[in-house]
């Protein structure tokens, strides 16, 4: 079987069509955690939309915003997992093994 640069080519284009997909979902989840007193509201691509700090402490507002952010990871990772599933044959596309 000849080697086809075009066709890996195409898997490519197809990859990087997904990532942007995945990236337009991302932005369109809202994440909203609300802890000791603070709230904080992120999209799923990790963008800040919105802090309520309610005079709370440094450490408080610290908290929140990772525990949004560790959320926003979870919602990342599964989108991510979902999308290379459907890729599949990648690493043997790349020469992986």
């Amino acid at each position: 079987m000849a080697f086809n640069p075009f066709g890996q080519l195409g898997e490519l284009k197809k990859m990087r069509d997904q990532a942007m997909t995945m990236q337009r979902e991302l932005q369109s989840e809202i994440v909203e955690v609300s802890k000791r007193g603070v709230y904080v509201k992120i999209s799923g691509d990790q963008k800040l939309l919105e802090l309520k700090s309610n005079g709370k402490s440094d450490e408080d507002i610290r908290e929140a915003v990772n525990e949004a952010v560790k959320k926003s990871q979870e919602i990342a990772a599964k989108k991510m997992q979902s999308m290379m599933g459907g890729v599949g044959g990648l690493a043997g596309m790349l020469g992986g093994k």
